[in-house]
């Protein structure tokens, strides 16, 4: 265990070794870490960015942001864990996280603050292997069903989007999965890494070339808090600027996470 607790800090160490610390204000400090802590809410169904080891532990891209945000501001981080993106982003007025690693979107900004982009990711679908839809731009067709998980970022973009298609919002990936093989759906949206890890549980699928959009995450902190937004914006473009998200990425071997450049 002090193994692996030191060797995660040598490797912290190096991602921060080509990078500026500005010094976070005040009022900046005092809106991230209201309770003399960072909370970060961590969604754990994006393992692009988080994952959990065999004794709990966190782990991941959004793990080694937190902790260098924290390091930065001077004070601990607390991880604040939720099964879906969606939950976490209902509780941005709930008091009960400052700080997330969130896909950027406009009905999300109502109530978070975001960041610039920190990684892209690329939407994609997978449809039947005898479906007669072959390109991305087909899939937005009158009669074809498509599965999302519901407050999932390309859901919400695929909300706002879609015009002939008809959204079929579940609980998870592994709903949609199921929705698929059911039969009650024509096709699966998500992340396209994310489809390639679960294609083996689509044996009648066949994942569609190109992207219906990219998905960017940034950093965001409840609306209401200007200062700390600043500071995020500020905190994103050192880390971007440094290498500090390609190296995480990197290191964690992370497959169809890009870092923004």
């Amino acid at each position: 265990m002090i193994l692996r607790y030191l060797a995660a800090a040598v490797a912290l160490s190096s991602m921060a070794a080509c990078s500026t610390s500005p010094a976070a204000p005040d009022a900046a400090r005092t809106q991230l870490a209201p309770t003399g802590k960072l909370r970060a809410g961590m969604n754990l169904s994006n393992t692009l960015f988080t994952g959990k080891d065999a004794s709990g532990e966190l782990h991941g891209v959004s793990v080694d942001l937190m902790r260098e945000l924290a390091s930065r501001l001077g004070v601990p981080v607390e991880f604040v864990v939720y099964p879906t993106p969606g939950e976490v982003a209902d509780d941005a007025g709930a008091g009960k996280w400052d700080v997330a690693v969130l896909a950027i979107e406009p009905a999300r900004a109502q109530t978070i603050a975001f960041s610039p982009p920190l990684t892209e990711i690329e939407g994609a679908y997978v449809v039947r292997k005898a479906s007669p839809l072959r390109a991305v731009g087909q899939v937005d067709a009158s009669g074809v069903r498509i599965a999302a998980p519901n407050k999932a970022g390309y859901e919400l973009y695929l909300t706002r989007t879609l015009r002939n298609a008809t959204l079929v919002r579940t609980k998870n990936l592994d709903g949609s999965i199921a929705a698929f093989n059911d039969g009650s759906v024509d096709a699966v949206a998500g992340l396209k890494p994310a489809l390639l890890d679960v294609m083996a549980k689509l044996p009648d699928g066949r994942m569609l070339e190109g992207k219906f959009m990219t998905v960017n995450h940034g950093l965001g902190t409840p609306r209401d808090r200007s200062a700390a937004a600043d500071y995020l914006k500020a905190f994103v473009a050192d880390v971007n600027a440094s290498g500090f998200v390609a190296r995480s990425i990197e290191r964690h071997k992370i497959q169809g996470l890009s870092a923004v450049r």
